[in-house]
């Protein structure tokens, strides 16, 4: 449901207690945000409206990310173990009894061959002053996933898919197991503390590195700006 708030000193105290937060952090739906400034620029004098847009306000302790893995279509030329002696230069790899659920950054879940390795980056290759490149998701970029496989490009590649944590490791087996796909990666959730470093660094955060619950539902309401 969705209550009009028309009382003019209710709507004096909200505003106060929002114009006292230093910042606001956009934690999902970037693109959207940037085509809304993108509109309100083009339409400027045009329609006061499109100076605004929809959003919807959290408070960060009840915001949860949940773990945005990577599923690969090939080893880039290499066969199972020969792929694993790659991986195993710049990761510890421990063969693992069932499904890996990261429990700290730094591990990632590996599932190759109908079998589940645990990763552990060497600590050497983490840069820990850098928001940015010390992200699980980034190191295994930089560290397996382009050096190895030969994926450079998240964004375009079409070798890589993006499975987010909610549909869980066995949706990895699964696309693994049917052919789809030859290794699956699980990694460890984002933290909400590592995304507003990122931003306030004035960084951006890599692709598909978080994956926001709550969800909301879609066309609850419009926003018209004609």
């Amino acid at each position: 449901m969705v209550w009009v708030i028309d009382d003019a000193a209710t709507i004096a105290g909200l505003t106060s207690v929002f114009d006292a937060m230093p910042y606001l952090y956009i934690a999902d739906g970037h693109h959207r945000s940037a085509a809304a400034s993108r509109v309100a620029a083009r339409r400027r004098g045009l329609a006061a409206s499109a100076d605004y847009f929809l959003a919807v306000i959290f408070p960060a302790h009840q915001m949860r990310i949940l773990d945005y893995n990577r599923v690969v279509r090939d080893l880039n030329g290499l066969s199972p173990d020969a792929f694993l002696t790659r991986v195993s230069e710049r990761f510890a790899v421990t063969p693992a009894a069932g499904r890996v659920h990261p429990e700290k950054p730094g591990v990632v879940g590996m599932y190759l061959a109908g079998h589940w390795y645990r990763l552990e980056i060497d600590p050497s290759l983490v840069p820990a002053a850098d928001p940015v490149r010390r992200l699980d998701v980034s190191l295994l970029s930089e560290q397996l996933l382009e050096p190895i496989l030969g994926i450079g490009d998240l964004r375009r590649d079409k070798r890589i898919d993006f499975v987010g944590g909610i549909r869980g490791p066995a949706e990895l087996e699964r696309r693994v197991d049917g052919g789809e796909m030859a290794v699956a990666f699980a990694l460890h959730a984002t933290q909400m503390s590592d995304l507003m470093a990122v931003a306030d660094s004035g960084q951006v955060m890599p692709p598909k590195s978080t994956w926001f619950e709550p969800k909301l539902a879609d066309g609850l309401v419009s926003h018209i700006i004609d």
